[in-house]
Formats: C-alpha cells, structure tokens, sequence
C-alpha cells in the first residue's frame, strides 16, 4: 500500500521509449552508462537558465547524438552556433570521444510540458510567491494549452511553516493506471531560505490507442554543423523563424499608402493627379 512508480518507466515499451538508446555488451555497458549520467548531470548544471525538458542520447556505431529539449533554444545554441561548439568540446573533454553531435530540438508548448511547469513553479517559490497561487496559475495556463489533466504537488516548509507538509491540486483526469494514458511526470526543487522545497507536476497528455503514436511536443530541430552556414528555412541563419540569411532573397519592396513623389523642392509632384485625371 502507497507504493509508487514513475509514469514513464511503467509505460516504457508501451507508448513511450526510452531516453537512451544504444545497445553494449557486458564490458562497455557500465562505461556507456556512467558516460551518460556525466552528459546529463553537466548539461543540467550548465544550462540551467535554459529551460531543460531533457535530453535523450543515442549511440550509433560511429558518433554519439545528445538530443537536448528545450524550452528555450536561442541560449542553447548562442549566437552563430557558438554555444553548441563550447558544449561539444567540453563534453568531448568529459567523456574523452570525439565523435559527439549535439541537437537541440524546441518544446513546442512550454506550459504542456511537465519538467517544465515544475522548473517554473520552482522559481515562483524562489522569489516567495505564494505557493497556491503559483499552483493554480501553472494548471489554468497548462489546461489552456489542451492538456487534459494536471495534478501538483508540493512539499517542504511552506510559507516558511516550521513543520513541513504537502499540498496538492489537480484539474482534470490523471488515470495514473491506464497504459493508453500519456502521462508525463515532472520534479524540480526550490532552493529558499526556509528549506528545499520539492514541486512534482504529472500531466495528462492524451489516450494513445492501439496502432496510435503519442503526439510530439517538440516544434523544430538546430543542428550544431549549420553553425555558420547561410541554413534552409528554419535554420540558424535561414528564412525561418530564426531570421533571415545573409544569402536570403531580397523580399518585395514596400511603399508607404498615401505617400506621393516629391520633386526637389520638396512639395508633392503632379504626376499621380495627372495619372488621375487621364483615367
């Protein structure tokens, strides 16, 4: 009784994968997994400020790809890319390989995104916003972005209560038993003067049905060998929604409505009266 088990490994195989995929034998599996702990732990610490949903990794025969989903691209990758050269090098000097590629995809709804939700309940509590509060603005925004269940918890000395205790709100459904369910499950940590505070977030996503693949929260992808390149559309320095290019094609000209020609005196000219008057 009370025994409980987190919602992505209870559905693992079923209607979600796994956050690292590689296969090793018995001598190099211990040494890939350590390699992976030391992979998360940096990048968690180095970009905190980032908005980290997670990262996922995977071993090819020839490169290692660190996949880090973020809510918050732009200080992932810096400008021109230099952010994702700084990461690479500095983890190459951790995990001592040189075959690392770094992709950074965007979280397409921030609010629907559990790791999320809780980091920001986190820094609400940090600056000593009042714990319901920030509680039920995180589930209105959530429920808003078509979720169809939220439940948070949180745990410590609220308010600055000499005796710690948890509270807990919930809108919507949260059918931790369904396997169809895609529920995804977050926990992020306050650090204030009172104590730690611990903030845990499940949300309900949707019901994958059989045949079904859950839907992706993920909106585009920055690759660190663009870096430098003019990109295609949505690239670092392509038509999309990063900016345009230095290559990019000059768009149409546009001319301000109800402005007239001038000549050198400066007064308006005659030649749109008289296109007028000829019509």
């Amino acid at each position: 009784m009370g025994q409980k088990v987190h919602p992505r490994s209870l559905r693992l195989g079923i209607i979600q994968g796994w956050q690292s995929t590689w296969i090793a034998d018995s001598k190099t599996y211990a040494r890939n997994l350590a390699e992976d702990e030391k992979i998360r732990i940096f990048l968690k610490a180095k970009l905190k400020g980032a908005a980290i949903s997670r990262i996922e990794i995977d071993r090819k025969a020839q490169r290692v790809i660190v996949r880090i989903i973020t809510g918050r691209p732009g200080m992932v990758v810096g400008r021109g890319g230099q952010g994702l050269d700084q990461l690479r090098t500095q983890i190459q000097n951790i995990t001592s390989r040189k075959d690392i590629q770094i992709d950074v995809l965007e979280v397409n709804r921030v609010e629907a995104d559990a790791n999320l939700v809780a980091e920001s309940i986190a820094q609400q509590l940090e600056k000593r916003i009042a714990y319901r509060r920030a509680m039920k603005q995180s589930m209105q925004r959530s429920m808003r972005a078509g979720i169809k269940g939220i439940k948070i918890m949180v745990s410590g000395r609220l308010g600055g209560a000499e005796i710690a205790r948890t509270e807990w709100a919930k809108e919507g459904r949260i059918p931790l038993h369904t396997f169809r369910a895609d529920i995804e499950y977050g926990f992020a940590e306050a650090l204030t003067v009172f104590g730690i505070i611990g903030v845990k977030v499940w949300i309900f996503k949707e019901e994958v049905m059989p045949g079904d693949v859950p839907t992706s929260n993920i909106k585009s992808k920055h690759r660190n060998d663009e870096a430098g390149n003019s990109g295609g559309p949505g690239g670092l320095h392509g038509q999309g929604r990063r900016g345009r290019g230095p290559n990019a094609p000059a768009g149409p000209s546009r001319q301000r409505p109800g402005r007239g020609r001038r000549d050198d005196s400066g007064r308006p000219s005659d030649d749109n009266s008289n296109a007028t008057e000829e019509v």
